[in-house]
């Protein structure tokens, strides 16, 4: 388990990186279907492209979101710190840079 401190931090950002997110995928209509595009436009490509677009980027942000929760739930239950894939703790570096990580430095690179 990583350091009362470091937890403390992450446990910070994550929650700010949640309302974030949150709040984008609210911008874009609470998801995939709440698009704001005029469907009565000439050029129906162009719509079809953006709707593509938006769903694109709200299937991201929905599984950005979905990554930072699964962080703070971890900390809730005091795993978070353990890497998913081997059990062994995480780099206290890697969490700095990525708190919402799930796996230590090792499997990531052998995810890649």
């Amino acid at each position: 388990m990583p350091p009362a401190e470091l937890l403390a931090t992450n446990r910070a950002a994550l929650v700010v990186e949640k309302e974030r997110l949150s709040r984008q995928l609210a911008a874009l209509g609470g998801g995939t279907n709440g698009t704001d595009l005029d469907h009565n436009f000439a050029d129906s490509g162009q719509v079809a492209a953006e709707v593509g677009e938006a769903r694109s980027l709200a299937g991201s942000l929905e599984d950005q979101l979905a990554a930072v929760q699964e962080a703070l739930d971890r900390i809730d239950v005091g795993t978070y710190g353990l890497c998913q894939n081997c059990g062994q703790p995480i780099g206290e570096a890697r969490l700095e840079a990525m708190p919402e990580t799930r796996w230590c430095i090792s499997c990531a690179a052998g995810r890649a």
